[in-house]
């Protein structure tokens, strides 16, 4: 991440604040700023108002070519080069050495927006230049990959303790080739200690300006800032505090000598020449650092003839499952089984075998765990297809050492109880519909929010018990819905009613592992103009299950939605995906109320994987085929898992 100031956004939790008519939060006197900074201030604060407040010298297109132009002396680059640019913000010196032709630099931030931003300028100028979203402390690539690693414009020593600065410089090494170079461009901690503003303010555009405080730390190892951003009309539109580690020469050549670097040499100290000439903060005065790494080559695990050996495990289809119509596998489910393994086969590289008889999965997979890579865990009917037990397979894997695909037994946990999940979400800020319990032996209901409601068991997936008769417009419709519930899915657990929404009903899929390395597909709609007016828009048991249902030709199409809707929504499922340690593919089920606003329903890890599934037709939106998708899904588990060489092609 580029930090011209340093830039750490608090999310106001440290103190008392008052909200204006936009909701932005403004603080008062603060007394002490370390208290208010966020260890993880870095998470959140790259974002437009960063952009904007850090202009003079991050969106300088002169600076930025006089910086590439002193790096690239220092370092003797070439465009043969393999460069990693670490903590690209929006790309700006990646940028500028592709369009000087160096063709193999890629660059990896944590800030979705700033990298989302350097990939469309990168498309815009037809530039060769990669970007990729990711952690510095746990990089997405293969070691003796790069040449060369940067870390550009101070953003070195954002962690709260040395130790991650050191798992940084760490993984570097890792991904360094034998004999490459390390150059890091950070600020100048002993001058900045003795030179920096207490108080400043400037004038960002013609309607915004900043005032900054800033403070050392207790122990005097870092600047503690806070910058409130004003606009002239709408007030105060940021109040955000950060710290940054203040390297000396000296501390930051002993702690790149502790990492195992070589060759430490200190390249001199700049400063960018501002056109605002005002308050540079953090980019006042920096250094230059590089380094060599003197290592072996890293083994490389190959196996023979460069094949994966996986097994995939499915439902038992010599069991009742208890979810399906007849309770029993049929025609259609063996078709889906079929389609998938005809897809499957198509990819290069890979060697499946199948294993569904539950009777003997333990012992099948002890039997083959030394012959296989890693397990492709289709079971989401739950083992003994009890879709409570679906988190006791990946347990089984566990508990036997088998690397496997999908989220881990907690996940699965968590997100099978709906009320658990609407709790977590709502701790982080996620709006959910408005809800309340019903436990089994509960016999009179009040209704906290107004008609209408649906009403749906509180641990399950697959629409189960969740028909046209669950939207309940008073409370007649509410016992009636709860009892069919009970009676006629036999379902005896506790009971979710939620307010029922009438906006677009959304669904969200994610391939990969947020943040390093993922896609997210185009969100879907369901299309209801098929149905009857008098039928509630829901997509529910009867449209997955019961062909002979009007809900049965509802179809999925590309959601259209407001930039800023659709924002929130994809922001909020990443947040989502990385707290409930979803892996390697999920869905998140949203649905707008009638005035636009987005409410999340529920989060699904290890969603449906038919050719005909939400996961499917979002893929296929954007050109993806099936086997596509699940060769996605397989290169996920496979780079998370720690797998090394070239991927089997799809």
């Amino acid at each position: 991440m580029k930090s011209s100031k340093g830039k750490p956004k608090k999310n106001a939790t440290g103190g008392k604040g008052k909200a204006d008519s936009k909701g932005s939060r403004s603080f008062g006197s603060v007394p002490n700023l370390e208290e208010f900074v966020s260890p993880d201030w870095w998470r959140n604060i790259f974002n437009a108002i960063y952009i904007k407040t850090d202009a003079d010298v991050i969106d300088d297109a002169g600076i930025t070519r006089t910086e590439v132009d002193l790096f690239t002396e220092i370092l003797g680059l070439t465009p043969e080069d393999n460069i990693l640019d670490l903590c690209c913000g929006q790309g700006r010196h990646s940028l500028e050495m592709a369009r000087r032709d160096f063709d193999n630099i890629e660059g990896l931030d944590r800030s979705h927006y700033l990298i989302q931003k350097a990939r469309a300028q990168s498309r815009k100028e037809g530039l060769s230049a990669k970007f990729k979203e990711g952690d510095a402390r746990k990089l997405p690539y293969q070691a003796d990959n790069f040449d060369v690693v940067m870390i550009l414009g101070n953003s070195f020593g954002y962690f709260e303790t040395v130790k991650d600065d050191m798992r940084v410089l760490k993984e570097v090494l890792r991904v360094l080739k034998p004999w490459g170079r390390l150059l890091i461009d950070v600020t100048d901690g002993e001058y900045l200690r003795d030179h920096f503003q207490p108080r400043s303010w400037e004038w960002i555009d013609k309607k915004m300006f900043v005032c900054r405080e800033r403070s050392l730390s207790l122990d005097s190892q870092q600047l503690i800032s806070r910058e409130v951003v004003t606009h002239v009309e709408k007030g105060v539109v940021a109040d955000q505090f950060y710290a940054e580690r203040l390297y000396t020469r000296e501390s930051i050549k002993d702690l790149l000598k502790a990492a195992g670097f070589s060759r430490i040499a200190l390249q001199g100290s700049f400063s960018p020449d501002s056109q605002r000439g005002q308050d540079l903060g953090m980019m006042e005065q920096r250094i230059v650092v590089t380094s060599m790494v003197k290592k072996e080559w890293t083994p490389v695990r190959r196996k023979k003839a460069q094949v994966r050996n996986v097994v995939v495990v499915m439902g038992d289809p010599a069991k009742p499952d208890p979810l399906k119509p007849k309770s029993t596998f049929d025609d259609d489910d063996f078709y889906t089984i079929d389609q998938m393994k005809d897809s499957l086969r198509e990819l290069k590289d890979y060697n499946f075998s199948y294993l569904s008889n539950h009777n003997t999965l333990a012992d099948d997979l002890r039997s083959l765990r030394p012959k296989i890579d890693y397990v492709f865990n289709l079971c989401d009917e739950g083992f003994n297809n009890d879709a409570r037990l679906e988190l006791h397979v990946p347990a089984l894997l566990e508990l036997l050492s088998v690397p496997y695909t999908g989220s881990g037994p907690q996940c699965l946990g968590i997100c099978y109880d709906k009320s658990l999940v609407r709790g977590l979400a709502s701790e982080m800020g996620i709006p959910v519909p408005e809800a309340f319990f019903v436990k089994p032996e509960d016999t009179v209901y009040e209704i906290p929010f107004p008609f209408p409601a649906i009403v749906k068991p509180n641990f399950g997936d697959s629409s189960f018990g969740i028909t046209q008769r669950s939207i309940s417009h008073k409370v007649e419709d509410l016992v009636n819905a709860i009892n069919e519930i009970r009676e006629k899915f036999g379902y005896e657990k506790p009971i979710l009613v939620e307010e029922f929404l009438t906006g677009k009903d959304l669904s969200v899929g994610i391939i990969g592992n947020p943040p390093e390395s993922y896609a997210v597909l185009p969100i879907i709609e369901e299309d209801y103009s098929s149905l009857p007016p008098e039928l509630p828009r829901l997509c529910g048991y009867e449209a997955k299950w019961l062909p002979d249902s009007p809900y049965w030709n509802i179809k999925s199409i590309p959601a259209e939605l407001p930039e800023e809707t659709e924002k929130m929504i994809v922001g909020c499922c990443l947040r989502l995906y990385e707290r409930l340690e979803c892996r390697d593919y999920s869905r998140f089920d949203w649905r707008l109320d009638a005035q636009g606003s987005p409410k999340l329903l529920e989060v699904n890890p290890n969603p449906g994987w038919c050719w005909d599934g939400h996961l499917a037709k979002m893929s296929k939106f954007v050109g993806i085929s099936y086997r596509e998708m699940l060769a996605g899904i397989l290169h996920a588990a496979e780079q998370r898992i720690g797998l090394v060489g070239t991927p089997p092609s799809s």
